[in-house]
């Protein structure tokens, strides 16, 4: 094998190569530093922290669950913008279900439920009233009618 050049000028020269010794050097060093850092942190427990619970009341809190039914000139029926049950379907079950469990949340929860039904204009009105059937059969009280009228 051929030497360098450089040494021919000095025959005693070795290369240096990686040197290991002053990276160990360095480990300790923040080995050391981490492990005094470590007894100055201070423990959670000696912090003094209450932290709020629940408030008791003695009426319902007024919280209003709104429920947007969307009638098509089609006759497609939409609760919160899922539909429900066919056109030609005049029962309604999937919706007089779906609206039978809302009412059962709102009087667990204490809440008044509130329907508003969103017809087009020129939405047959016996697709309103078989949607009104539905609202019956759910024992829901608070209803409002709008129509879909683009401005």
């Amino acid at each position: 094998m051929k030497r360098p050049d450089r040494y021919k000028k000095n025959p005693f020269a070795t290369e240096l190569g990686f040197q290991i010794a002053p990276m160990i050097d360095v480990v300790f060093v923040i080995m050391l530093f981490f492990m005094v850092m470590a007894g100055a942190v201070k423990v959670e427990k000696e912090i003094n922290t209450q932290l709020p619970g629940t408030a008791e009341t003695s009426e319902p809190t007024e919280f209003v669950d709104e429920v947007v039914i969307n009638i098509s000139e089609a006759g497609d029926v939409t609760l919160n913008d899922e539909v429900m049950d066919s056109p030609a379907s005049k029962a309604m079950p999937q919706l007089r279900a779906t609206l039978m469990r809302a009412k059962q949340g709102s009087d667990a929860a204490k809440s008044q439920l509130m329907v508003t039904i969103v017809s087009e204009p020129d939405a047959r009105y016996s697709r309103a009233v078989d949607v009104l059937d539905a609202l019956a059969a759910a024992q829901i009280e608070n209803v409002s009618f709008t129509t879909d009228e683009e401005e």
